[in-house]
């Protein structure tokens, strides 16, 4: 990649600057709070994406995602701009950022004395970096001595990020290692920085794949620095501080949007087991489920139903009952019920090749396309290969939520467990509707889950428009907390899993995702030891930040 060096400034706006780097770019700075700042990056003086879907700074973001341009929900205060040599400077109350010659920013904000102390500062030497002649942007910071950095969501390892690298490439890690796999399920290039004195925060509204290092690498030419790097896609970040890590997360929250309030039973815990659907009898092996619940006196307030109830052959069809495990869907649904216990089932954003609608969704559009023909993009899916929904179609929405509302509300399910999003589309230039206006899907990854989501949660409130809704899911990026509850994950049933899975229920509610949980007794591996699995429980009763417990395991 070639580095960005020589600015000059452009024009001066009502609430940006404009700067006109190497002759061809445009460097955007906005103040949109009195200690948050957003820096944007256009490439030739265009965006590779001019939308964004993690954004929300006061209501929910449209459909077809919010320009990039819109400023409204920031308080937007005034701002002062100087120039001495060959430098300028932005500066609120609470926050200000110089520019120097070559390109670099110096960032400093306002102690309660009212001086002026460091904050942060890209690198002096090749800060901002993009590829020339593709794809593939950059951008570094110098690193102190002193700092502390947290947040990235969903990680596995401690929940000091210092010192290390991570991947946002969302991906189905089944049996992780909840010390040492990376890339997880989900996007959230989001860190915090602490200091003694002060915190912040710094978030990359950017959905491609990307790479974060927090210290890991060291090159001689340049003095100790942080990087993020995404494969595509443009460099918009916003920067914002805080006096403690609690105000920068926040901060972030109200930057990208607010938690869904769910149903007090959704607090509860939670059943579930793959080997109950996948079993023949499954229907009286669920029912057998209440029976025991009630025998033992064990309090549960749901059950989420794997996908072996859409089975055939072994293989899993969203929206499709297997009648033979469960003959009477509707019966089933009432019994648990009348135990007050709710349902969630599980459904899948793929169609294998064989499944009984593949035709008719094909024909109708609603996937993904390939690369090169108008036909629809292949991936891996569950030992075979599949089409991914495109849900940047309304017609997919609809299709989808009519599936949501027939097959799963109206036979008594109550709530969608939306799985398997983590959309494993390696061809980065499959092509999605857009909204109208096509998009490549190496630059909208994470928007899918976040989007099917989406379609599931207006479905339920449709459907049920008294009750507060409750889904989760396990992929999506930044914002998906204004949809759904999430989990961990399918975790190994060891005790390091135990250990570091409270580490990454921490770091994901640091970074905004506060309704989270985790698989109590693990969901891969050996069946748990009774101590493993009963510390899995006494954890999950004893940490209010817990609100989902899901007592949930391949093996019986």
């Amino acid at each position: 990649m070639k580095t960005l060096k020589h600015w000059s400034l452009h024009q001066q706006l009502e609430h940006h600057v404009e700067l006109t780097v190497d002759g061809q770019h445009t460097l955007c700075l906005y103040v949109l709070e009195e200690n948050l700042f957003r820096v944007l990056l256009k490439r030739q003086g265009q965006l590779a994406l001019d939308r964004t879907w993690s954004i929300a700074p006061q209501q929910d973001v449209p459909w077809e995602g919010r320009a990039r341009d819109d400023l409204s929900g920031f308080s937007l205060p005034a701002w002062q701009l100087t120039r001495e040599g060959d430098t300028l400077t932005i500066a609120t109350r609470q926050l200000r950022v110089t520019v120097h010659q070559p390109l670099w920013l110096e960032w400093s904000y306002r102690d309660e004395a009212g001086e002026w102390q460091p904050l942060a500062n890209d690198r002096p030497t090749s800060a901002y970096l993009a590829n020339a002649h593709g794809d593939g942007v950059a951008h570094y910071l110098s690193r102190r001595k002193d700092e502390r950095f947290y947040g990235l969501g969903e990680k596995a390892g401690d929940l000091q990020r210092t010192g290390k690298r991570y991947e946002m490439r969302n991906l189905d890690a089944m049996g992780y290692n909840a010390v040492s796999t990376d890339p997880l399920y989900k996007h959230i290039p989001f860190t915090i920085t602490q200091r003694s004195d002060i915190s912040y925060g710094l978030f990359y509204d950017n959905l491609s794949s990307c790479w974060l290092d927090l210290g890991n690498e060291i090159d001689n030419y340049h003095t100790a620095y942080r990087r993020w790097q995404a494969e595509a896609g443009d460099i918009d970040y916003y920067l914002f501080t805080g006096k403690q890590v609690l105000d920068v997360t926040k901060a972030f929250v109200r930057l990208t949007g607010k938690t869904l309030f769910g149903p007090k039973w959704s607090l509860g815990y939670s059943g579930s087991t793959m080997h109950y659907t996948d079993a023949p009898d499954a229907q009286n092996q669920l029912i057998n489920f209440i029976r025991l619940c009630e025998q033992h006196a064990i309090p549960c307030d749901s059950f989420q139903l794997s996908s072996g109830y859409t089975s055939i052959n072994g293989k899993r069809y969203v929206f499709n009952w297997n009648y033979d495990k469960v003959p009477q869907p509707k019966v089933m649904s009432q019994s648990f019920h009348d135990a007050g216990l709710k349902l969630a089932a599980n459904i899948k954003p793929c169609l294998l090749q064989d499944h009984p609608r593949y035709g008719e969704v094909a024909e109708r559009g609603l996937f993904i396309r390939d690369s090169q023909t108008d036909a629809p993009e292949r991936s891996s899916f569950w030992d075979d290969e599949g089409s991914h929904l495109d849900f940047t179609n309304p017609q997919t929405v609809a299709w989808w939520q009519e599936g949501v509302t027939t097959q799963l509300l109206e036979m008594g399910i109550d709530s969608t467990w939306n799985d398997n999003n983590e959309y494993e589309v390696w061809d980065g230039e499959a092509r999605c509707y857009g909204f109208g206006r096509e998009i490549a899907i190496k630059h909208i990854r994470p928007v899918m889950p976040l989007l099917m989501m989406r379609a599931s949660l207006e479905a339920q409130q449709r459907f049920a428009p008294q009750k507060r809704p409750y889904l989760i899911s396990r992929s999506g990026c930044a914002g998906m907390q204004r949809y759904v509850q999430t989990w961990s994950g399918d975790n190994r049933t060891n005790w390091d899993t135990l250990r570091y899975n409270i580490r990454m229920g921490l770091g994901m509610s640091l970074s905004g995702l506060f309704n989270v949980g985790h698989d109590v007794g693990g969901f891969s591996g050996d069946k748990p030891s009774r101590n493993c699995l009963c510390a899995g429980y006494k954890m999950a009763s004893c940490i209010r930040a817990l609100p989902f417990t899901r007592g949930m395991t391949t093996r019986r």
